[in-house]
C-alpha cells in the first residue's frame, strides 16, 4: 500500500472550505499535517477560528496557523460580498462557536517552511484560498522552493468565464500579484479551477444523504450548505459546486483528471485582473477535464 501524501491544506473556511477539509479528515491517503489560514471568504481572524472549530469537530489533532489578512498589492475587498455567499460568519446559518483548540505561535510562512523543511520533498500544499500565505513562504525562506514538493492551488478559470467577473475566478481574483510569484517559483504548480469545479456539484439531495450517513460531518455540511446551494439553485444549477474538495482529492487521484501541461500566467491589472491565461508564462498543469461522476462518488463515499 502506497504511503498517504503528507499534505498542508491553506484554506479560508468557507463553506466549501469544510467539505474539503472533513474530507481530507476521513481519507485514509492523506496525512494531514496542519491548516493555514488566509483572509478570502472571511477575515483572517474568522478563518482561523473557523479551522479550529473544524479540528474539534473531526478531533484532528493538527496545528493551525493563521496567517495573511489582506493581499499582497491591494487593498482588501468588501467582506459583504463573502458573506452574501459564505454568510458572515463563514458556514452559512451555523452559528459560530469558540473553538476548544488554539492556533500555532508560528504564523503561516514560517509553519508551510519548517513543515517542508522536515519533509524535503515529500508535502504536497494545496492552497484553496487566495494563495497570499504561499507566495510570502516563497519571500521569505530560500529553501521552500526546493522542500516542498507540489503546489495544488483550486482557482483560475483557463477555457471558462470566471465567477467574481466575466474573466476571473474569486481566489485569483482577491490575490493575482501572490499567484504570479508561485507560478514563476518553479515549484510544480497544478492549476484546479472552475474548468473542472463547477462540472462536479452536489445537490440538496446529496447533502441530506450524507447528513443520514454521517450525522455528525454530514449533518453539519448539510447545514452550512443550505443558503450556499440556494445561491447556485438560483443560477438555474442542482447543486453546489465542489470547489475545494475537488482540489484535495486532485492532490491523490489526479488520475481523475484531465491535466495539461502548459504556461500559465495571471493578469495583474485592467479589466481583466485576476485572469489566468494558458499559453502565456511560466510552465504549469492546469485540470482540463474531470471524470465527475467518479470525483463525486469518492467525495460523498468517504464520510461512511
Amino acid at each position: 500500500m502506497p504511503k498517504p501524501t503528507k499534505m498542508i491544506i491553506d484554506t479560508d473556511p468557507g463553506v466549501d472550505d469544510a467539505m474539503a477539509i472533513l474530507y481530507a479528515a476521513h481519507d485514509t491517503s492523506i496525512e494531514l499535517l496542519g491548516l493555514t489560514t488566509v483572509f478570502g471568504n472571511v477575515p483572517v481572524e474568522k478563518a482561523t477560528r473557523n479551522a479550529l472549530r473544524l479540528c474539534d469537530l473531526a478531533d484532528l489533532e493538527i496545528p493551525v496557523a493563521e496567517g495573511a489578512a489582506k493581499p499582497s498589492v491591494f487593498a482588501p475587498l468588501d467582506p459583504a460580498e463573502a458573506a452574501r455567499i459564505h454568510g458572515a460568519e463563514g458556514f452559512g446559518p451555523v452559528p459560530p462557536e469558540t473553538p476548544q483548540r488554539t492556533p500555532t505561535e508560528e504564523d503561516a510562512a514560517d509553519f508551510m517552511a519548517s513543515m517542508a523543511r522536515r519533509y524535503p520533498g515529500e508535502v504536497t500544499l494545496c492552497a484553496i484560498g487566495p494563495i497570499t500565505n504561499v507566495a510570502e513562504a516563497l519571500r521569505r525562506h530560500a529553501d521552500f522552493v526546493d522542500n516542498i514538493a507540489k503546489i495544488i492551488f483550486m482557482g483560475g478559470a483557463a477555457y471558462v468565464p470566471g465567477n467574481v467577473t466575466p474573466y476571473a475566478e474569486a481566489n485569483t481574483y482577491q490575490d493575482p500579484h501572490a499567484l504570479a510569484e508561485v507560478l514563476a517559483s518553479g515549484v510544480p504548480t497544478l492549476m484546479v479551477g472552475l474548468d473542472v469545479t463547477m462540472q462536479t456539484t452536489g445537490s440538496r439531495d446529496d447533502f441530506a444523504e450524507l447528513a443520514r450517513r454521517h450525522p455528525d460531518h454530514g449533518g453539519f455540511l448539510e447545514r452550512a450548505s443550505d443558503a450556499y446551494i440556494g445561491i447556485y439553485e438560483a443560477r438555474g444549477l442542482t447543486g453546489c459546486g465542489l470547489h475545494d474538495p475537488a482540489a484535495v482529492i486532485a492532490c491523490v487521484k489526479p488520475d481523475l483528471f484531465e491535466i495539461t501541461q502548459e504556461p500559465l500566467s495571471v493578469v495583474l491589472d485592467g479589466e481583466q485582473v485576476g485572469r489566468t491565461l494558458p499559453g502565456h508564462g511560466s510552465e504549469a498543469q492546469i485540470c482540463r477535464g474531470v471524470d465527475a461522476p467518479k470525483l463525486k462518488k469518492r467525495f460523498f463515499s468517504m464520510f461512511g
